[in-house]
Formats: structure tokens, sequence, C-alpha cells
């Protein structure tokens, strides 16, 4: 498995980071966890040492499910986990109530009770999870550099920040990486955040470099979803902008032909051709996937290859 530097972390990273979304059993359709935690396992096989959850993912469940699949290999692994969304689940219903959370209270809570799920010590990257506009982020960041002092989380990180808070937040902590949005139908943060972050080494953990699976190659205009998945949800699976990106998708797949590699592959991999890219955060569902996903490194394609 390859590995990048994340400087202000002081840690190698794998390129392949596992999303574990998925562990919760929720919102993505019928599937075997068991699978999918043989597959967590198979990925810390493989040499992958970046797994990404989040304290929200089923209510808490994806964190504790990926504690139990890695075992005793979780305290040497790169946990990164994310904090900020409450929840409350109320009787009779599937969906809980979420609202965006950044007070100082509810991190010190959350991050004592990831750690408590996910049964380690220190978290290696605790990304707050959302912006929260009713706390400044002053006070947002305070609270976790004050967990970073006393040892409960090792680095800092925002998730689904705007450009404009990322550098804020840059002068008010230290910020050892972002993480975002991005693939080769949404490419925004080429323009200004790559660049900005490469010169301060902070890392960029990219998530949806399938888009829910639709850079695979595994969906038509045709497709269709149950109500408990969330592509049913997704405006890039449905409409103008389906056919838009299934147009995108067929180029893909010619890529893959002309290089006998999958089009998972090329998807991740133009990702991961990005020089400020750390690393691709993929979700999987079962080994064979992870596997795929795993052979996405290694190998070079031409980085313009979609960009005319």
């Amino acid at each position: 498995m390859k590995f990048a530097l994340l400087p202000r972390a002081g840690a190698s990273v794998s390129r392949i980071a596992v999303g574990c979304e998925q562990l919760g059993g929720t919102d993505w359709g019928e599937y075997d966890l068991r699978e999918t935690t043989r597959a967590v396992a198979r990925a810390a096989d493989l040499g992958i040492n970046v797994f990404d959850t989040a304290d929200v993912y089923s209510l808490g469940e994806s964190e504790r499910a990926l504690a139990k699949a890695l075992g005793p290999r979780r305290h040497e692994m790169f946990i990164v986990t994310k904090g900020g969304v409450r929840w409350e689940l109320l009787p009779g219903q599937k969906r809980a109530r979420t609202s965006f959370d950044l007070s100082p209270a509810y991190l010190r809570n959350a991050v004592e009770d990831s750690l408590r799920r996910l049964s380690i010590d220190s978290i290696p990257l605790y990304l707050l999870h959302a912006p929260d506009r009713t706390v400044s982020l002053e006070q947002s960041l305070e609270a976790v550099t004050e967990l970073k002092k006393a040892g409960r989380i090792r680095a800092i990180g925002l998730s689904n920040f705007s450009f404009d808070d990322i550098r804020r937040a840059e002068k008010l902590a230290e910020i050892a990486a972002v993480e975002l949005r991005y693939n080769l139908l949404e490419r925004g943060p080429e323009a200004d955040l790559f660049p900005w972050c490469r010169e301060r080494d902070i890392g960029v953990f990219v998530y949806g470099s399938l888009a829910e699976g639709l850079l695979a190659g595994k969906y038509s205009a045709a497709s269709q979803f149950e109500p408990g998945d969330r592509r049913s949800r997704l405006p890039h699976f449905h409409g103008d902008a389906l056919k838009r990106n299934l147009e995108v998708v067929d180029r893909v797949k010619r890529v893959a032909a002309n290089h006998s590699k999958s089009t998972v592959q090329i998807a991740v991999n133009w990702v991961l051709s990005r020089d400020a890219v750390t690393s691709a955060v993929v979700g999987v569902k079962s080994v064979k996937q992870l596997e795929e996903v795993a052979g996405s490194v290694g190998w070079e394609i031409d980085s313009q290859a979609f960009d005319d």
C-alpha cells in the first residue's frame, strides 16, 4: 500500500482510507454487515491504516463496529472520527432528528463518547463534522485544542467547511487536515483550496471519490433505489444531472478499458493523482470491493485525461 506524510499530525497515512459509514448498517440499502466487517479487517491486512468514521454514523454504531472489526489492531491505526452533529431518535421513527452542535460542552462530551465506543485512549485525527453558525469557530477550536493538550485527540481537522472558514480556522488553531467532497463530477476545490493546503502542509482527505457508486459504473438512467438507500435522495442520481453524469461515467469506462483497469480504480486513481490529495476515503461493503479499491494505487494514468 502507498503512503503519504501528514506533516501536521506527524503520521504516515495510506493513500486509501476506508470509509466506515456503512459499518453502522443503515442508510445504504440492504447488505451483509458481517461481510462489511470482514472488509475492514482485510483492509488492515493489506496495509491500509486510515479508517474514517463519525459519531453520528448510525448513531454511534459505526464507531463500535469499527473497534470490533479492527480488534487489538485499532491502537495501531490512524482512526479519523468526527463530532458536532447532535442526534435524537424519537419513538416510532426510523430516522433520527439531527442538528449541528459545536459548542465546547458538546464537543468535550462527544470526544469522550467516541473514545469509549472506539475503545482507544486517543483519537489520531478529530474533525469538526460541519459548521455550526450558532457557535463561534473560535470557541469550538479552543475546545478541541484543549482536548489535544489533554491527549484525548492527537490532531485537529475540519470537515465540510468552506474555504473561508478553513482559512480563518488556520489562524486560530493548528489544523492538520481538512476533509471534503471531491471527484470527477465535483471539482470545485482545485482552483483555490488545494493549492492553499499544499503550500501549508495541510492534509486533504477526500470523500465521495465514486459519487456514491455512480462513478463505479454500476448504475444507469433506469436504476431505482429503495427509500432506505440514501441514493434515492441524492440529486446526482436523478433527472438531467444523472444524464450529464453518465456521460462522464462512459468516459471513465473508456479510459478503464485502455488501461486494463476497472472504472472504480480509474476514478480513485484520478483523485489520488491530484498532488494536494493525501488520501481518498472510499466506502466498501465487501472484501471484493475493498480489494478492488486497494488496486487503485501503485500505477499512473494521465492526470489530464478528463480535463478537456
